[in-house]
């Protein structure tokens, strides 16, 4: 019994390490190194935001301030932090944590997840390095 149970857990672990992930597969062709589920790190830091019909784009700084740019090449820091998820939700960084709100920034909660959806559809989130993960 005891040979039976060592005999499974090796092809277990063989297994295992074989594993197909089609995945990994997508992203390494596309020069993604990186797979979270189906959520990809992003290249270049930024995501989709829409305030009143018109696409802007945002990044983080490495001390985690916000930036915003119409055209992805000239940038300005966004004084309040603040940006709009699809369902026009205020999200912000604070205490090392994402926060948003539905009232206009009376109340504020943590995001589940830290993961919000762009003005597209896309799914974005952050990890606890503040990293950008993209899933469209």
């Amino acid at each position: 019994m005891k040979k039976t149970l060592i005999a499974l857990s090796a092809i277990c672990m063989m297994l295992g390490a074989n594993a197909y992930t089609p995945h990994a597969t997508a992203a390494s062709k596309v020069g993604i190194t990186s797979v979270n589920g189906d959520f990809m790190k992003s290249k270049d830091g930024t995501w989709a935001g829409m305030m009143k019909g018109k696409t802007y784009w945002y990044k983080l700084d490495k001390s985690a301030k916000l930036w915003w740019s119409t055209d992805g090449k000239k940038w300005m820091e966004v004084k309040d932090g603040m940006w709009a998820d699809k369902d026009g939700k205020w999200l912000k960084i604070g205490e090392n944590k994402l926060w948003w709100s539905a009232d206009m920034g009376k109340t504020w909660g943590e995001v589940p997840e830290w993961k919000w959806q762009g003005p597209k559809g896309e799914w974005y989130k952050f990890d606890k390095d503040w990293s950008l993960w993209v899933n469209k």
